[in-house]
């Protein structure tokens, strides 16, 4: 039986060098109730140096109020000389209606995509997999709650947050370092906490990556994500002190210290 909460689709893009949009859409994929795609910016996003390819749900307007999913999903940036010099990436996210969109950025130089032997463009044709799984859905159309087909870990709560087993270890830390962090937190539903809890836990994961492994796309969505936290009442000024830190020694060609 197929599994609607799960798709794996490939996106080709003829003529990739002489594109004239800034900005790049696959067509829509149903999963999990919801149409999504992908898009991309094939002159760069914001100035950047390298590829950046998001995810976002299509139809999000029309959706429930409080909607939200908890998705895994993977992109590789398909090497058509040789498989093994494919570029992949993946992550586990929600998806919301104050985020419905989310990218991989600095996935591939565009020096190296534009390589002419390097393998990423060939009759100037770029090759995208995607692969999405829903596993865990709070809003369909008739705004019923659901949990997918999906198997998913029993959750374990920390301190009122329902987090799933690999994450109780870090967010015990957080909150003995820093225990009035959700004093200001009013969120009452569950799914939106974990939603939130999840949004702290990427931004802490991304600050601690070393500085070669963070482009500029990357503190450009930490800092979004850190506009997300305040206003959902996180006390997470140790936060925005580090990316603050982060960007100085980016600027500055400093590695950041172990």
């Amino acid at each position: 039986m197929e599994n609607l909460n799960k798709r794996k689709f490939a996106w080709l893009i003829k003529n990739f060098s002489s594109l004239p949009s800034d900005k790049l859409y696959s067509a829509p994929v149903l999963i999990s109730g919801l149409y999504w795609d992908l898009f991309t910016y094939p002159k760069g996003y914001k100035g950047g140096d390298s590829l950046v390819v998001s995810l976002a749900v299509t139809d999000d307007q029309s959706l429930p109020s409080g909607w939200a999913r908890y998705v895994k999903f993977s992109l590789t940036i398909v090497n058509q000389l040789s498989h093994d010099l494919s570029i992949h990436r993946e992550t586990n996210i929600w998806f919301d209606q104050k985020a419905p969109g989310w990218g991989l950025s600095g996935m591939l130089p565009f020096a190296k995509l534009h390589d002419k032997d390097g393998g990423f463009l060939v009759n100037d044709e770029l090759k995208i997999v995607a692969e999405i799984e829903a596993l865990e859905v709070v809003g369909t159309l008739d705004e019923s709650k659901e949990k997918t087909s999906s198997s998913i870990k029993e959750s374990v709560d920390v301190n009122g947050f329902q987090v799933l087993p690999s994450q109780v270890e870090s967010v015990r830390r957080i909150f003995e370092r820093h225990p009035d962090i959700a004093v200001e937190f009013r969120a009452k539903n569950q799914y939106l906490k974990t939603a939130c809890m999840n949004f702290l836990l990427s931004l802490s994961e991304t600050l601690s990556k070393s500085l070669h492994e963070l482009s500029k796309e990357d503190l450009v969505e930490a800092g979004i994500a850190l506009t997300y936290l305040k206003n959902a009442g996180f006390k997470v000024d140790w936060l925005e002190k580090s990316l603050e830190q982060v960007k100085e020694r980016k600027e500055k060609g400093f590695s950041v210290p172990s």
